[in-house]
């Protein structure tokens, strides 16, 4: 049996993944080298190393996803915390297109009736559904660090990737076309 609800639910997920992975590259396209790799403080992660854990994390939980436990054992998550010499912004940007392509590619083979199949997270079981709301509420979390960064280090210069302060007014005014095209790096 087609569940419409659960198909239109998948192209929403494919949709906001797509969104976060959209403002996320807004914040990244505004910096340079030296501030990607900017860390505020000792218990703080510069966008490098958020890249690199969102990667591992996406690459971890979307591959195999309907048939293998989402903490696959060859992911070091602690790992993904420290910076090696390897870690380049290119090799970091490169894992971060694959992994999300994995999200994508995964998402566009579930079926309406996957909806509530069971999903194991490091032994935890999950519906469908509650997998991929936690990954989204996951990446989320992420790409707000990665903005918020991104206003830290450059303050003023920083160009905002959703409605600026003091503008939502004229953002209402807008067409839904002018706000696409305004702001189409919102999730």
């Amino acid at each position: 049996m087609s569940d419409p609800t659960a198909a239109a639910y998948y192209e929403e997920a494919r949709r906001a993944f797509r969104g976060y992975k959209r403002m996320s590259e807004g914040a990244f396209a505004q910096i340079n080298d030296v501030q990607f790799f900017y860390t505020p403080d000792t218990e703080s992660l510069s966008m490098a190393l958020i890249v690199k854990h969102v990667a591992g994390n996406l690459r971890s939980r979307w591959t195999d996803f309907l048939t293998s436990d989402g903490e696959k054992p060859d992911r070091d998550r602690d790992q993904e915390f420290v910076l090696e010499v390897e870690d380049t912004r290119a090799d970091l940007m490169k894992r971060w297109e694959e992994s999300f392509a994995t999200v994508f590619n995964s998402i566009g083979t579930l079926q309406p009736e996957h909806i509530s199949h069971k999903v194991y997270i490091r032994g935890d079981e999950h519906t469908v559904l509650q997998a991929i709301n936690r990954s989204l509420a996951h990446t989320a979390y992420h790409v707000g660090q990665i903005t918020y960064l991104g206003k830290h280090i450059l303050q003023a210069e920083w160009k905002t990737l959703s409605v600026p302060k003091g503008k939502s007014a004229e953002f209402n005014a807008m067409s839904a076309e002018e706000r696409r095209a305004k702001f189409s790096s919102r999730p």
